[in-house]
């Protein structure tokens, strides 16, 4: 799973899929707006939040005709009710396990769908850790405009770094990341979060020799210095810099040993001491 740690990585400057757009909403959340503008109309991904979502589709001439629902915290559903009394021919899409209420149609693993209004097909990844509901919504292609494959993933893995253990356990965890990991490489990593920068710093504590993860540091402060998202990345580009989809790594099995203070005995417990010091890091 964990290729060589080298300067030849794909930039993290990474060109987003033309059809997807962030739309950010609190401190640091981004909901995912994909649209067609031939036919004016739109999903999203996690919409924590109606208003900026609203003003967004106004603001294109948009209607909503999908919501794409990861998993269950309010940040990332507390829009619903409001997008729900807006556009009530939209068709909600979510785990078959969430207590998420209005859900229409409800997916579990090797479950596969067509998008309404959209030129794509997506299979449906269950990924339990951060909460045992998640699921993540894998597409080979959206649209004929960029054929690379888009990955919606909520808050089990970001960029740089995985979401905190809240529901699931470590084994789990490791599960589910190595199910995102097994994807393409090319694929694009449209997570939840801004946190790459607090991410990669942690990373680099991890791995403080790791050559791409250096690179990725310096390009990621070149981006958020201009203002723009570090967010979507590749898989190619975490799997070669980001410690949680790293941990057959020496230098990564070396730092869980030093927080342990023995041998880590498999990959679930390399994961497990290295997200309990992501817990505390600062």
């Amino acid at each position: 799973m964990n290729p060589p740690a080298t300067a030849g990585v794909p930039h993290a400057s990474v060109p987003p899929h033309p059809a997807i757009v962030p739309v950010p909403a609190f401190a640091d959340n981004y909901i995912w707006l994909l649209s067609d503008r031939e036919r004016r109309r739109a999903a999203v991904v996690d919409p924590g939040d109606a208003a900026p979502v609203l003003a967004a589709l106004a603001s294109a001439g948009l209607t909503l005709a999908a919501v794409l629902v990861t998993h269950h915290h309010a940040d990332h559903v507390g829009g619903l009710p409001e997008l729900r009394a807006a556009f009530p021919d939209a068709v909600v899409h979510g785990p078959a396990a969430s207590r998420v209420e209005g859900i229409d149609r409800r997916w579990r693993a090797g479950d596969a769908f067509g998008l309404e209004g959209f030129d794509a097909r997506f299979d449906v990844i269950e990924i339990p850790g951060h909460t045992l509901d998640h699921i993540a919504f894998f597409a080979r292609r959206i649209g004929d405009d960029d054929l690379r494959p888009v990955l919606f993933c909520g808050d089990t893995l970001f960029a740089g770094g995985c979401g905190r253990v809240f529901e699931g356990t470590a084994a789990q965890m490791t599960a589910s990341l190595g199910r995102l990991a097994a994807l393409p490489h090319d694929t694009l990593v449209y997570c939840a979060h801004e946190y790459t920068t607090s991410n990669l710093r942690f990373a680099l504590a991890v791995e403080p020799d790791n050559a791409a993860l250096s690179e990725r540091v310096r390009q990621t402060a070149e981006l958020r210095a201009a203002g723009t998202p570090t967010v979507p990345s590749t898989l190619a580009l975490e799997r070669a810099t980001n410690p949680f989809l790293r941990t057959d790594a020496d230098d990564v099995r070396r730092a869980a040993q030093t927080r342990l203070g023995h041998a880590p005995a498999d990959p679930v417990e390399v994961f497990a001491a290295v997200r309990a010091w992501k817990d505390g890091f600062r």
